[in-house]
C-alpha cells in the first residue's frame, strides 16, 4: 500500500516529515552570506538538533486508527484489481490520486479538544480515483483544528456508485458504534464530500434506510443517514452539459438532513444542480444553505485559487455553528 498520509511538524529552521514509518530530518539551512565563523549560532543549531532528535517519538504523528469496513470482505462483485496505488502525472500537478482500492477503510482524525461533532469526509474522483489529499487529509486536518473529529473514507474505486454507497453506509454505522469511545454526539455526526464524493454524500442522505447488502447489527445502524451534510461541487445531479432538471435519483423528503452546498458558477458540472437541489429543500422546509461563487471551476478542494471561493471552509464552519453543531449555543 502506498503511503499517502503526510504529517509535518513546523519548528524554527527545521521541518520533520513523517510518512507512516520513516522519519526524515532535513538539515538546517546554511547561510551562504556568512563570512565569519559564529560559534554561538553553531552551538544554538546543535542544541536545537539535539533537542529534536531526543524527542522524535513525541514529534512523530500519532498512529491514527484505521478500520476495515468489511472484515469478511466487501459485498458485491469486485473486478480483479492490482494493489492499491497512486497515479502520478508528468509533469506533477500536486494532486494525490489513489486508485485500485478494493479494501475500503476509514481513518480517524481526532482533535486535541473534541467538541463532539464529527464529519465523514469523502474525496472525489469520478468513482475512478480518490483525490486523497486536497479533498481528504487536508480537510480532516482543517476540521481537527476546529475541534471536529474527522473520519476519512477510503471507498472502493474504480467501482459503480452502488459499491461506494455501501461503503459509506457501513462507515456511518461504524462511527455510531464507536461514538462513545471517540467522544462523539450521535446527533452531530455528519458527512462531507467533493464531486463524486459529494454525490456519494447526497445519495447516503437521500436513500434513507434502503440497503443493497445484508446488514450486521455489530457494524451497521438501522438508519445510516448522517445528521447533516456538506456537498462541495457535487457531480451527477443533472445530466452533463445541461442545466437541469435534477436526475430522478435526487429526491428530497421532509426527513432529509440539513444541507450546505458549495459550488462555482464556472464549474463544468453545472452549479444548477446545487441551485435546483436547494429549491427542493426549500419546498420541503428542510434547512439548506447554498454558496455559488463566480469563479473556482471544479476540483479546488482545499487548494488556494486566489478567488473568494477559497473561503468556503469558513462558510461551512459558520453554517455548522448556526445549527449548534459545535454544541449548544455555539452559533449564538
Amino acid at each position: 500500500m502506498i503511503p499517502v498520509h503526510r504529517s509535518y511538524y513546523e519548528l524554527p529552521s527545521v521541518r520533520l516529515q513523517s510518512e507512516e514509518s520513516p522519519v526524515f530530518v532535513r538539515s538546517l539551512p546554511s547561510s551562504r552570506n556568512t563570512t565569519m565563523f559564529n560559534p554561538k549560532s553553531l552551538t544554538r543549531r546543535w542544541l536545537i538538533g539535539f533537542a529534536l532528535l531526543s524527542n522524535l517519538p513525541t514529534l512523530c504523528a500519532e498512529e491514527r486508527l484505521v478500520l476495515d469496513l468489511w472484515p469478511s470482505g466487501p459485498p458485491g462483485a469486485t473486478r480483479s484489481l492490482g494493489p492499491e496505488r497512486e497515479i502520478t502525472r508528468d509533469p506533477p500537478d500536486g494532486v494525490v490520486r489513489l486508485t485500485d482500492v478494493s479494501t475500503p477503510q476509514i481513518t480517524v482524525y481526532r482533535p486535541e479538544r473534541p467538541n463532539g461533532a464529527a464529519v465523514l469526509v469523502c474525496p472525489g474522483g469520478g468513482y475512478k480515483i480518490l483525490a486523497y489529499e486536497h479533498e481528504g487529509t487536508m480537510v480532516c486536518d482543517f476540521f481537527n483544528r476546529h475541534g471536529v473529529t474527522a473520519i476519512l473514507l477510503k471507498y472502493r474505486v474504480p467501482a459503480p456508485p452502488e459499491m461506494p454507497l455501501q461503503d459509506a453506509q457501513r462507515a456511518v454505522g461504524l462511527i455510531h458504534h464507536h461514538a462513545d469511545t471517540w467522544g462523539l454526539d450521535r446527533s452531530r455526526i455528519g458527512m462531507l464530500g467533493f464531486s463524486a464524493g459529494g454525490h456519494l454524500t447526497l445519495m447516503t442522505c437521500l436513500r434513507g434506510t434502503e440497503r443493497t447488502y445484508e446488514t450486521d447489527s455489530v457494524l451497521d445502524v438501522a438508519n445510516p443517514v448522517p445528521a447533516f451534510a456538506i456537498a462541495v461541487y457535487p457531480a451527477y445531479l443533472v445530466a452533463r452539459g445541461t442545466e437541469g432538471p435534477l436526475v430522478d435519483a435526487v429526491t428530497v423528503t421532509p426527513r432529509s438532513p440539513p444541507l450546505c452546498l458549495i459550488h462555482a458558477a464556472d464549474d463544468p458540472w453545472s452549479s444548477s444542480g446545487s441551485a435546483l437541489l436547494a429549491v427542493e429543500y426549500k419546498k420541503h422546509s428542510v434547512p439548506c444553505e447554498v454558496h455559488i461563487y463566480a469563479k473556482g471551476g471544479h476540483g479546488f478542494g482545499m487548494k488556494q485559487t486566489g478567488f473568494p471561493v477559497d473561503a468556503w471552509p469558513e462558510r461551512v464552519l459558520e453554517w455548522m455553528k448556526s445549527l449548534d453543531l459545535f454544541g449548544p449555543d455555539s452559533g449564538r
